[in-house]
């Protein structure tokens, strides 16, 4: 088994980034000048489907993201932090308050503020469009950008390595 497999068989927990994971990074302006953001729906199945299977699901985010909440919640993330000044601050008390390890966590981040965040769990991925200094500290680069599936690709190849992804007890709710 490959080092990166050894260590997703040990993951029962996502964390992301928002801007640049979630999304392709480009945030549009509606005719009130709110910023509005798209996410991809693969990743909302693969989100929910974790959450299904009792994956532990948090965003964490410096952007002060007001209307992601509601369908970050609505596919099973409870845990929805945005304008966080701190994120390795945030990351230990998450740990803390569910009694978590930093071998348990898989965290995707894709700029320079993930760095110091990124080097505290025991999974650090990022998308393929992530920054150069991302990339270089990430045990994993997704093929996919931002925003495109990579949420996706990290959920499914963890599930696969733990056998939990196409099994009955993935699809039976």
């Amino acid at each position: 088994m490959s080092e990166l497999n050894e260590l997703l068989s040990e993951v029962t927990t996502f964390i992301f980034d928002y801007d640049g994971v979630m999304t392709d990074g480009t945030v549009y302006m509606d005719s009130n000048g709110d910023p509005l953001r798209t996410s991809n729906v693969k990743d909302g199945y693969a989100i929910q489907l974790a959450s299904k299977l009792g994956y532990h699901l948090a965003v964490i985010s410096g952007a002060i993201v007001t209307n992601i909440t509601k369908r970050l919640n609505g596919l099973g993330v409870k845990d929805v932090f945005t304008g966080v000044p701190d994120k390795v601050l945030k990351l230990e008390e998450y740990l803390e308050q569910h009694q978590l390890t930093p071998n348990q966590v898989v965290f995707m981040g894709d700029d320079i503020p993930d760095i110091k965040v990124m080097r505290k769990v025991g999974v650090p991925v990022c998308p393929a469009d992530a920054a150069d200094e991302v990339k270089e500290i990430s045990m994993y680069v997704s093929h996919c950008p931002g925003g495109r599936g990579c949420v996706r690709d990290v959920i499914e190849k963890t599930l696969k390595v733990q056998g939990k992804w196409l099994t009955a007890e993935a699809y039976s709710w």
